[in-house]
């Protein structure tokens, strides 16, 4: 049973405080576009798209806690409560409950609780997804900031350590790599814990829980820890390249999509084409051949006009 509150605690005291820690960071660049070889988004609405996740993994670390509120004590051996007090259970709930502040309650079924670590296994597996949405995040950080030359570099996140003993300045995104493994190492871990509960609960009792215990509280202080050092040591400190942003914004040959209410798809794909065969930007070619007013050309392809819905 003791899995349960030091799973709350953890999730509480540790989880939760270091991804809200991401909120406030200074990625809101709502003036820089951000490339694709599709139509172009601005760095401030991906970074929300990031924000959400957050957003949502605070939320679902509050659903961890809640999934290890009910204590599985006072059952005994195999859920009667045999040689022990009727009120044990709840009372022992009430004196833990008093000392963590966490609302603990006896399990409404001691033969479940007995038998079954349901709890910890849904309280894992909003862990793993918690890690899931961190990989994200930082996979596309560190995409966005590979280069410098012959990669995307549109962020420009902080040098932290020499990347290679054979190619001098060479500088790695580690604090995203190593934001990446621990959240494979989570991953890892919903399996062991997944395994666990179904396969360690035969009849009255599951005799997996030290190694689902141990887990999940790994799982907890991977994930705060990385978090942590994530924000500390690459998040607060990384800058937008503007000129790489709107180098590739104008270098995209999704920049035709603008055109197609003046000349109409098929034109515009032959545009497109034309300009990936010569190199030349969908700008320059549109004055070359004067295919559009400059004042119409220079609205339509607005890479801001392009990221919102028009009324």
């Amino acid at each position: 049973g003791l899995a349960h509150p030091a799973g709350h605690r953890a999730a509480r005291s540790v989880c939760s405080p270091a991804l809200g820690s991401r909120r406030g960071l200074p990625w809101d660049r709502r003036d820089v576009p951000h490339l694709a070889d599709a139509t172009p988004l601005r760095l401030g609405q991906e970074v929300g798209g990031f924000a959400r996740q957050i957003a949502l993994s605070i939320e679902r670390a509050e659903r961890a806690r809640q999934a290890v509120m009910e204590l599985p004590v006072g059952g005994t051996a195999v859920g009667t409560g045999i040689n022990t007090h009727p009120e044990f259970g709840s009372r022992v709930a009430e004196v833990l409950a008093k000392e963590t502040g966490i609302p603990f309650i006896e399990a409404k079924n001691h033969f479940e609780g007995n038998a079954q670590r349901d709890g910890l296994v849904e309280c894992h597996g909003q862990l793993r997804t918690i890690a899931v949405t961190l990989f994200n995040v930082a996979n596309n950080i560190r995409w966005l900031g590979s280069g410098p030359r012959c990669g995307f570099y549109e962020l420009k996140l902080p040098d932290r350590q020499p990347g290679s003993s054979i190619m001098p300045g060479k500088v790695n995104p580690v604090m995203c790599e190593s934001m990446m493994q621990v959240a494979a190492r989570v991953i890892g871990n919903d399996q062991t814990i997944a395994y666990c509960g179904a396969t360690g609960g035969q009849f009255q009792l599951n005799i997996m829980m030290p190694v689902m215990g141990q887990t999940t509280l790994e799982s907890i202080h991977l994930l705060a820890a990385a978090t942590r050092a994530f924000v500390e040591f690459c998040a607060v400190e990384m800058e937008a390249n503007e000129v790489a942003c709107e180098a590739s914004v104008e270098q995209s040959l999704a920049m035709v999509t603008s055109l197609n209410p003046h000349i109409g798809y098929e034109k515009a794909a032959k545009l497109a084409k034309e300009a990936f065969a010569t190199g030349k930007t969908i700008r320059e070619l549109c004055r070359e051949e004067g295919i559009l007013p400059e004042a119409t050309l220079r609205d339509a392809l607005d890479p801001w006009s392009m990221t919102e819905p028009k009324p």
